[in-house]
């Protein structure tokens, strides 16, 4: 897997595919291969798709003090950089929950690299008391009960419909993918502190804001908000918990693609 250092630490990504590039842009507490193993397939025979993997996630390191969004934001850009993004060449990003932080704020801070955004389940404040409640207690968990953090985030992630179609094994094997890692922990703390509303003005990109109707973890309404912020941009709901591209790959790969051409 190549590297590129970054914000202190050297950033591992993949790519995979031909044609014009595509960034994905995971999560926090997961990693590219977690959040989009059942969307990066469906892409390549297209794009060439770049994943990283920041700070805290995958083989790539914790940088000394606090993880910050400059810190992602300027991983994920060398990374797209290192995989032939520039000026001439700008890619499409596609950003989930904490990435469609991190993607719109990289739109917003080098709209050279950047052809066309897509922001799923993301969001641009954390002022809201109910979304401050969930990721302090999802942080707390992580210090004090592994398995109490992986069922509350396995439980919310997916909506009640999703979680219905799994069997014991099935659920055990979805729980078991989250890991209270020293990643994990910082991560939620950067989760904690997010406040992009400075940036939104500035994105110019043509941009499709996803929101998840049945989202838990980041509800709807702040999908809603990016979009208004958002001059000009477009907005679909998908019937979905927060983890749309496990839960409904098909659907959202449709969006994407039809906003992509």
């Amino acid at each position: 897997m190549p590297t590129v250092h970054a914000a202190g630490t050297d950033v591992h990504y993949r790519t995979e595919g031909t044609g014009p590039g595509l960034l994905l842009v995971h999560g926090s507490t997961a990693d590219s291969e977690t959040n989009f193993a059942d969307l990066r397939p469906r892409f390549t025979a297209r794009h060439t798709v770049i994943t990283p993997d920041y700070a805290g996630s995958g083989l790539t390191a914790l940088p000394e003090g606090p993880l910050t969004l400059d810190h992602l934001v300027a991983q994920v850009t060398a990374a797209a950089r290192a995989a032939g993004a520039d000026r001439s060449a700008p890619v499409d990003v596609v950003g989930l929950s904490l990435g469609a932080v991190v993607a719109a704020a990289l739109a917003a801070r080098h709209p050279h690299l950047v052809r066309r955004l897509v922001l799923v389940g993301g969001w641009a404040r954390n002022d809201d008391p109910r979304q401050e409640a969930l990721l302090g207690l999802w942080r707390r968990l992580a210090d004090l009960d592994t398995e109490a953090y992986q069922q509350f985030i396995t439980l919310l992630a997916v909506s009640p419909a999703g979680l219905a179609g799994l069997d014991r094994a099935a659920l055990a094997k979805a729980a078991s993918t989250a890991v209270p890692s020293e990643g994990a922990r910082r991560q939620i703390d950067l989760d904690l502190t997010v406040d992009i509303r400075d940036l939104l003005p500035a994105i110019h990109t043509p941009t499709l804001v996803v929101g998840a109707t049945q989202d838990q973890v980041i509800p709807v309404g702040h999908s809603r908000e990016l979009h208004r912020a958002i001059r000009g941009s477009r907005y679909a709901e998908i019937d979905s918990g927060h983890n749309i591209p496990y839960e409904r790959p098909a659907e959202l790969t449709a969006l994407i693609t039809d906003f992509l051409r």
